[in-house]
């Protein structure tokens, strides 16, 4: 079985390392494309960003949605996890340091293409039983007009998301637990039992409940990391020029590193840096529709701060955790959770890696809560929210199951497959929103005039008249049209 394994993971990625190339290309095109189009949206409008995450619901059908905070706690769920701890240490062990650079730079750009998409979806968002609903399927289906490439969207981001983005999180949850307590099928299997069941009692809450949940677990374990982090950053103070300029003079080619290319870095950078944040690759949009908000720019401005949070803070975290601990960089040995653990407790000392175990806990779970919503929101979509009970409640099952599996599984396949399923889902949802942006720029327009004027930004459909197919916003529509009882 493990040969199979490792043979899988080998063609896979020998996918990858072609397929790729195409997904940064696109990623690229789309960041420079949309920082030109806004004119640096993700710098300019950092205040509004800050301002706009604190306000309380508002707009048409505010008890109808959640809090902007809310909706970006779901989309925190599933960016801060795995993908900040063990996928940048997997990063800097295969690319080296320069890896930390090129995610950096994918932050900047995203967070431009993380702001049309975001706000994408608010304007296209629809009412559900539970709330508002939306993201990449809703605002291809009915603003690009392609209801089929919607569908495909729905299809591949359910599968990314709900199996294979969630048996990576709890992989990395088993391999952090293996890494205190030892190595062993049977602590794999009580581990993965665990988390399958804490995620069942969850899921079959609601997004109310999920939003409850997530709205406690990540602030308080990032700001624990972060913390942490600081520690070790201040104990090595002295030695943090040096590491900036090893990040940036290994991105650019100055000195490698046992190996570890400039190729490398880059691919390594570029496939972290977007499993972390997610920039443009279509999840984010499905929780940024949830939220009640004024404008949609209001949500794209919010979504866009949290490419940022995710990066810029908590991956950065890491990699400074790592790299000041100076261990081997740009070995052929996959190193993923393990690394920073040790790093960590190269620092701080033994006590750091029960601690890391529960952050990543904790992280990872409530990143498995994050991505299960995603799935549900596009099962829904395909078909039909009074239909698609059934499917929901086998999606759920499913979902437990590739929890309780990721748990056993060899890391190098699932991160393989994770790359391949999230550059399918980048690659759509790119394609989409291209052509959709000139929407997005508009909105930021109306919404800066606003801004411009002392008033706070109300967006009404009339103002957009060349946006077609969108069921929101329209003129003289009150909070009391629809009082929607909402499931806790």
């Amino acid at each position: 079985m493990q040969s199979f394994m490792d043979s899988l993971a080998e063609q896979i990625l020998w996918v990858n390392d072609k397929y790729w190339y195409i997904v940064i290309a696109l990623l690229v095109i789309a960041g420079v494309y949309f920082s030109a189009r806004t004119f640096l949206v993700q710098v300019r409008f950092l205040p509004d960003m800050l301002r706009t995450i604190t306000e309380k619901p508002g707009g048409h059908d505010a008890d109808h949605g959640v809090s902007a905070f809310r909706a970006f706690t779901v989309s925190a769920a599933s960016r801060v996890g795995t993908g900040n701890v063990a996928g940048v240490a997997l990063a800097i062990s295969i690319g080296g340091p320069g890896a930390v650079f090129w995610m950096w730079l994918l932050a900047l750009m995203g967070g431009a293409t993380a702001f049309v998409e975001s706000s994408l979806a608010q304007l296209y968002k629809v009412r559900g039983k539970e709330g508002f609903v939306g993201g990449p399927a809703y605002y291809i289906k009915n603003g690009l007009r392609q209801p089929w490439l919607a569908a495909v969207f729905a299809v591949v981001i359910t599968v990314t998301y709900g199996f294979v983005f969630n048996a990576v999180q709890s992989n990395s949850i088993s391999d952090s637990v293996q890494a205190n307590v030892g190595g062993s099928p049977t602590v794999a299997i009580i581990t993965g039992a665990v988390i399958a069941l804490l995620t069942g009692v969850v899921i079959f809450g609601g997004i109310r409940r999920l939003s409850s949940v997530t709205n406690v677990i990540v602030p308080v374990m990032a700001t624990a990391y972060i913390v942490l982090a600081l520690v070790v950053v201040f104990i090595n103070i002295t030695e943090v020029p040096a590491m900036i300029a090893l990040i940036v003079g290994h991105a650019l080619g100055f000195e490698q590193i046992t190996g570890a290319a400039f190729g490398a870095a880059l691919m390594q950078g570029m496939r972290r840096g977007l499993f972390s944040n997610e920039a443009g690759m279509g999840s984010v949009p499905n929780a940024a529709a949830t939220a009640s908000v004024s404008h949609p720019v209001k949500q794209g401005l919010t979504q866009s701060l949290g490419v940022y949070f995710d990066t810029i803070i908590v991956c950065s975290a890491t990699a400074f955790i790592i790299l000041l601990s100076n261990p081997s960089f740009g070995t052929d040995e996959v190193a993923g959770i393990a690394l920073t653990q040790s790093a960590l407790q190269e620092q701080v000392g033994a006590w750091a890696g029960p601690f890391l175990t529960t952050v990543i806990f904790f992280l990872a779970w409530s990143s498995i809560l994050g991505n299960y919503y995603y799935g549900q929101a596009n099962i829904e979509f395909l078909a039909g929210e009074a239909k698609a009970r059934p499917w929901v409640l086998s999606y759920r099952v499913l979902v437990m199951l590739c929890v309780f599996g990721g748990a056993l599984g060899s890391v190098s396949l699932i991160w393989n497959m994770a790359d391949l399923f999230m550059g399918l889902m980048a690659t759509i949802n790119l394609i989409a929103i291209i052509p959709l942006g000139g929407l997005a720029v508009k909105l930021l327009q109306d919404y800066s005039r606003q801004r411009a004027a002392g008033q706070d930004p109300v967006f009404r459909a009339s103002s957009l008249p060349e946006a077609k197919g969108v069921t929101i916003w329209r003129d003289g529509e009150t909070t009391a049209m629809t009082q929607v009882p909402v499931r806790d």
